[in-house]
């Protein structure tokens, strides 16, 4: 017959041994999303999982008009983004909760028109010291505060990520529309939107006595592509 104090230590290494075991409830992986890895996966929501951003498969562009009297004369241009970083953190099978966070670095963008060389450098250099005024303010960032994800297919989600833009060291609230698709071990998310210069303490760039200037309204579209 075990005595009760001998009986009540074999119970408390039963249940240690229980939850140190590399075995005990571990999830199987879902179909159409990648295992999170340990690392990645909090406590408290073990469906969680952290994406990081990958720059050399994403593609942020940003589009701006030409206006002004002479902008017949004009050419709106295209900007990439070259340098984004950051992460989305989301749940498997609803998103939601889910983030998103993206570190730009302001002095990444490059024109991506079929321009002379000489214009290029002209038209990057303002951009960068003029109108970004990288050297005071070298990163654009954005952090997500709520995310609403609505499912539309196998992996694929229709999202509405609303959040905080910090540009020319100016925040606003910015709320954007996304698709999200994810495959293995990939997190694909595309949309656009569009800001005004000027809610940034931006002044468009205006040449020729104001007869050409670039419109104070931009559009922004991407693919980000992200792995865990």
């Amino acid at each position: 017959m075990i005595c009760k104090p001998a009986l009540r230590s074999l119970i408390a290494l039963a249940v240690v041994t229980t939850w140190s075991s590399p075995y005990a409830f571990r999830r199987p992986a879902r179909s159409g999303f990648a295992a999170p890895d340990s690392s990645n996966v909090t406590a408290a929501t073990p469906d969680a999982a952290r994406y990081r951003i990958d720059a050399a498969q994403s593609r942020f562009m940003v589009r701006a008009f030409a206006g002004g009297l002479l902008s017949a004369f004009a050419h709106d241009h295209n900007i990439a983004i070259r340098d984004i970083g950051g992460e989305a953190n989301f749940t498997y099978g609803t998103v939601q909760p889910a983030s998103l966070r993206i570190t730009i670095k302001a002095d990444s963008l490059a024109v991506t028109d079929k321009i002379k060389e000489s214009d290029r450098e002209k038209i990057e250099s303002t951009m960068r010291n003029e109108v970004l005024e990288v050297a005071k303010h070298p990163e654009i960032t954005f952090k997500s505060n709520s995310v609403a994800a609505t499912k539309t297919g196998d992996g694929q989600y229709q999202a509405r990520i609303a959040g905080d833009l910090t540009l020319h060291g100016v925040t606003r609230p910015l709320t954007m529309s996304a698709q999200l698709e994810f495959g293995d071990k990939t997190l694909h998310a595309k949309g656009a939107f569009t800001l005004k210069q000027s809610s940034f303490e931006i002044k468009p760039v205006s040449v020729a006595g104001g007869t050409i200037k670039v419109k104070d309204e931009l559009k922004f579209t991407f693919d980000i592509v992200a792995h865990p």
